[in-house]
């Protein structure tokens, strides 16, 4: 009997992942596949940023995988069962199904499935070959098994692409006449067969939060997998879940500070480059740890990360915590390299308060003059941010990461935050002089306005 599948345990950020998210996830990731000797996937919900490209690039680290839902795949339920070709013997085909319970996969020589035989289209040919003519009920068994086994293929079984998620054809399944499938890699070439029984009760991905905890902030279809751990320093908005779970909010700056103490408590340094990335989360959370959310702790582990950097060819020989975080933060910088549409959904995140649902966009410059130029453009890509979200207002946050301070930009009034403490400019932005946490000084301010 056939062990049953699974999808797997991934560690992940949230969606518009930042530079905390994706080493957090995946320095977590590591921690855990030393610990329990189980295959755990750093994974990332959407697309990198310019300041976690840079840094991976740097430290010549490989991106974590793109898991952009938790819905299963027809990959979770795929058995790559041996394979014959059309034209070899049925003996060939009789030895397979011996093997897999009645299911042999027939595909041509370029890889592409040519027909599957199963226990009903054997059946058919068997009826075929020998029927009810008495000349055709003496033909020999070993006859039979030199015919070439493409005679005996059904050829019209449907064929799903690997990476397609099950849901989405669950109808086509339930009114197929016929067990077995075909699971193809996206050019249409052999992957492995789906049972329906295994498509209809698939595995669920099993899930550890890192950075968040929120469901808006989780990646899509979050209700079809397990949820088994979160680790985070944000506030508490967390997901239910089916089971109790490891759960851990802390008050520091990153969550890159969390996972370098779990690696620490459990007596292990990480590796040079990885130690390094972990350090990029820091810089880049704490704004090179001069952000109000910074703690003792997130000094102390920068320290700690820098040192396990350095061991052996380490890629951040001769640097500095301060020299590191200068370029961590001028690599996510500036408004010119970034379409509107990239700067505002980069790092935008949804709330709700006081029955309105907004979103809060952060990007980082050095020089809040460049605001000027692109006020416009921005504000349009904010509206239809706002819109495609459904939102009741959207807001930018442009955070001077020299002089320390912020401009907010908003799409339309809202009554309630007219009360502000932020100076409104002549081109209808605020001046937040001194906020650069959205976190900890921006959204505090904002749901408290809402909330009244």
């Amino acid at each position: 009997m056939m062990a049953k599948k699974t999808s797997g345990t991934y560690v992940i950020g949230h969606i518009n992942p930042d530079t905390d998210s994706i080493a957090a996830a995946m320095g977590y990731a590591w921690l855990l596949r030393n610990q329990t000797g189980e295959e755990i996937v750093a994974a990332r919900a959407g697309h990198l940023n310019p300041q976690t490209a840079w840094v991976l690039e740097r430290l010549k680290l490989e991106p974590p995988v793109l898991l952009p839902d938790a819905s299963p795949r027809f990959e979770n339920v795929a058995y790559r069962f041996n394979t014959t070709t059309p034209d070899r013997p049925l003996r060939d085909v009789w030895a397979i199904a011996n093997r897999t319970g009645g299911i042999a996969p027939v595909v041509n020589e370029d890889g592409t499935p040519y027909g599957l035989v199963t226990v009903l289209s054997l059946f058919r040919f068997l009826k075929e070959s020998v029927g009810a003519h008495p000349r055709r009920e003496e033909m020999r068994i070993a006859e039979i098994m030199e015919r070439p086994c493409s005679e005996a293929c059904d050829t019209s079984v449907p064929r799903f692409v690997a990476s397609n998620r099950i849901r989405d054809v669950l109808s086509r399944i339930l009114h197929e006449e016929r067990s077995e499938f075909w699971v193809v890699d996206e050019e249409g070439h052999y992957q492995g067969i789906c049972r329906q029984r295994d498509a209809l009760n698939p595995p669920r991905y099993r899930l550890i939060l890192v950075d968040h905890n929120e469901i808006g902030q989780a990646l899509g279809a979050l209700d079809e997998a397990d949820l088994i751990e979160v680790l985070d320093h944000h506030r508490l908005d967390n997901a239910p879940t089916r089971t109790p779970i490891r759960f851990t909010i802390d008050v520091v700056g990153s969550t890159c500070t969390l996972v370098s103490e779990r690696i620490n408590e459990a007596g292990l340094s990480a590796p040079p480059a990885l130690a390094g990335l972990l350090l990029a989360g820091i810089m880049s959370d704490t704004l090179i740890l001069n952000s109000p959310t910074t703690t003792d702790r997130d000094h102390e582990a920068a320290e700690r990360l820098l040192r396990w950097a350095k061991v052996g060819n380490s890629p951040l020989a001769g640097e500095t915590v301060q020299s590191f975080g200068d370029q961590v933060l001028q690599a996510g910088a500036g408004l010119a390299s970034r379409t509107p549409d990239e700067i505002v959904n980069a790092d935008f995140k949804q709330y709700e308060a006081a029955g309105l649902k907004f979103g809060i966009s952060q990007v980082e410059v050095t020089n809040r003059s460049q605001l000027s130029e692109y006020m416009d453009a921005l504000g349009n890509a904010l509206k239809e941010q706002r819109e495609k979200n459904n939102l009741d207002f959207a807001m930018l946050m442009v955070t001077d990461v020299v002089r320390r301070g912020s401009r907010l930009l908003i799409t339309n009034d809202v009554p309630a935050l007219e009360g502000l403490p932020y100076p409104r400019r002549e081109d209808g932005s605020l001046n937040a002089n001194g906020v650069v946490s959205r976190k900890m000084q921006l959204l505090p301010t904002i749901l408290g306005a809402l909330e009244g």
